[in-house]
């Protein structure tokens, strides 16, 4: 019985990994609240990349604060989703056991 390369094993491991990692960081989702008065930007590395406020919300700052912190938890579970699909995307092929990512 062959024992597999385990070199060639570990740098699979390394350029999958390396894959992940590139297109986690395309990821760009947008979460919003109060039917669009607050829109925040996150990339796949969960940092904001833009928050856009109307006027009317600007006007009453304990409304905003909870629409941003809404918006900003939106977007947060979307980069969570999109990373999961993707990790479960390129894992799907090597027979890991469910759960394990």
């Amino acid at each position: 019985m062959k024992m597999p390369n385990m070199q060639n094993m570990m740098q699979q491991a390394q350029q999958m990994q390396k894959r992940m990692q590139e297109e986690i960081a395309k990821i760009q989702v947008e979460g919003s609240a109060g039917g669009g008065a607050v829109t925040i930007g996150m990339d796949g590395q969960k940092n904001v990349t833009s928050v856009k406020i109307s006027q009317d919300a600007a006007g009453d700052a304990e409304m905003l604060q909870d629409l941003v912190m809404a918006a900003f938890n939106e977007a947060h579970k979307k980069v969570e989703s999109e990373t999961k699909a993707k990790m479960s995307g390129m894992l799907g092929g090597l027979g890991l056991p469910p759960g394990l990512f």
